[in-house]
């Protein structure tokens, strides 16, 4: 399914959430009449959606539910809810956030993928800004508002497409996790650690999702990830078909703007502070030099 040069009623399901908030601005920028439903809806989405004209009712009244082309279901909603019980029983065309995102916006990009349990909205604004700083225009999806763009998503011309890789799963009917539509060619893992235990049961749930998502990428592609992670390395243990790029090792030292670290035979200095701030700034560094960018952009 190919919804780019058909333009057509996309009706989201969960449209107040970071990700499929988000979504409903590129589906709008593609040309999509977009409108949702959601069970709260607050800023920041909420302001985001305000100002791009994108109509939402509040909860998830049936008679709110309109005639739509196509229904995007987010993973807030299972069997039970009213809309979705209709949706499946009148047999209107469904599918999820990230597979739609991928159907129509991910195939035609050089996807840069920021996955971890931590620290991927940090990391994924910085490597969206330094391909920005670079010229490069790139098309974005981050879990949050950052800072440098005041918005959430944006599609551009651009090559290049930033994505805070969740593993949650996807929908009620695909409990793969959402990152594995992405097909990334550029991929970080920050970290690996237990989380979401309300849909994983162990560590090892975890990194069975982390290793479909690192068969998805292509031989030519590039792995980016931390020394010494014994999560990390377990899964690469179980097989990786790509380039990949361990993070060098560097220290910490407190400046007069906050700290700095040595790349490279180059210092960075910021007002950042922590090792995990730096391990993302390296990161997104090495990602964005996959991508072509000089480390003297990056730096």
């Amino acid at each position: 399914m190919n919804l780019k040069n058909e333009k057509m009623h996309i009706h989201i399901l969960g449209i107040a959430g970071t990700f499929m908030g988000s979504l409903a601005l590129i589906a709008k920028q593609i040309g999509h009449k977009v409108t949702g439903q959601d069970q709260g809806v607050y800023p920041p989405m909420s302001i985001q959606l305000d100002e791009q004209n994108i109509d939402y009712t509040q909860g998830y009244a049936v008679e709110d539910l309109p005639m739509a082309d196509i229904y995007i279901i987010g993973n807030v909603l299972s069997r039970g809810n009213a809309c979705v019980e209709e949706i499946l029983n009148q047999r209107y065309t469904y599918t999820s956030g990230a597979q739609w995102l991928c159907e129509n916006v991910l195939r035609d990009k050089w996807v840069l993928a920021v996955a971890g349990t931590h620290g991927k909205t940090t990391t994924a604004s910085m490597l969206a800004w330094i391909l920005e700083y670079a010229g490069y225009n790139p098309s974005f999806l981050i879990g949050g508002v950052a800072e440098n763009f005041g918005i959430s998503s944006r599609l551009t011309e651009s090559n290049f497409f930033v994505i805070e890789a969740d593993e949650y799963d996807t929908a009620f009917f695909d409990k793969r996790s959402k990152f594995v539509h992405y097909q990334p060619r550029t991929l970080v893992i920050n970290n690996l650690e237990f989380d979401h235990a309300d849909i994983f049961d162990s560590i090892k749930d975890i990194q069975k999702q982390f290793h479909h998502l690192i068969r998805t990428v292509p031989n030519s592609g590039l792995i980016i990830h931390p020394q010494g992670n014994k999560n990390i390395d377990q899964v690469l243990d179980m097989g990786i078909y790509s380039e990949q790029q361990i993070l060098p090792t560097s220290k910490l030292l407190l400046s007069e703007n906050g700290t700095s670290f040595n790349i490279e035979n180059s210092t960075v200095d910021w007002n950042l502070l922590g090792e995990h701030n730096m391990q993302n700034g390296l990161s997104a560094i090495y990602a964005a030099h996959h991508a072509g960018v000089p480390l003297c952009y990056c730096l």
